[in-house]
């Protein structure tokens, strides 16, 4: 479900009209973020940092208004709820894509995550569900300590205003900590620099307060 914003009175409404029919509006932040807490305690719980990773971005996400709106026919809509995709890598070195509910409770996420995971993973299918635009999509390269990060991209003509944002290899520094980079890759027509700083605060935090 989603609300229509009203461009009249958004304050982002020039920066929108600037933005919109930029061949390519979108812009990249790469940031190396603190995981240590949430890993060491996936490691303890026995619990899948993986789904744990998905759940902090998707509670900063729910979290942030401008990750919640998309374009749909030259207007701008505010979804209520946005949801997840993310790449999974299959035993033939092949990927797919899962779709997991968002829940504000991390048991119920990590508990549904997994019943989902495991369904996809027993009967793979390729469907990248471009029409459903109440989702974020994700990526994971666990191989890499990246410092940058550039998503394949449809040609001339098509509209996205989806956001994307990819994981890295969590490493451990010489200090003890594990610090992984995340890649935010988002529509200027919808949001700034300042929305994505929210986000990787926000996602910081959520890293920090796990239990």
């Amino acid at each position: 479900m989603y609300t229509k914003v009203d461009l009249e009175n958004w304050s982002r409404k020039s920066l929108y009209e600037m933005f919109k029919n930029y061949e390519d509006p979108f812009f990249n932040v790469t940031a190396n973020v603190d995981v240590t807490k949430l890993f060491k305690h996936c490691k303890t719980q026995n619990e899948s940092f993986f789904l744990s990773t998905l759940f902090c971005s998707m509670k900063a996400v729910n979290s942030i208004e401008n990750f919640k709106m998309r374009i749909i026919d030259e207007e701008v809509v505010l979804y209520e709820t946005i949801h997840c995709g993310c790449s999974v890598l299959h035993e033939d070195q092949s990927f797919t894509f899962c779709y997991f509910h968002y829940y504000e409770k991390r048991n119920d996420f990590l508990t549904k995550g997994k019943k989902s995971m495991d369904e996809h993973l027993a009967n793979p299918f390729l469907d990248a569900k471009l029409g459903d635009l109440a989702m974020i999509h994700h990526s994971t390269l666990p191989w890499i300590h990246f410092t940058q990060f550039k998503h394949a991209r449809r040609g001339k003509g098509y509209k996205d205003s989806i956001p994307k944002i990819t994981f890295g290899k969590a490493q451990e520094k010489e200090n003890g900590k594990f610090e992984m980079p995340i890649s935010v890759e988002v529509n200027h027509a919808l949001m700034d620099g300042l929305h994505v700083g929210m986000f990787f605060e926000k996602i910081q935090n959520e890293f920090f307060e796990i239990s």
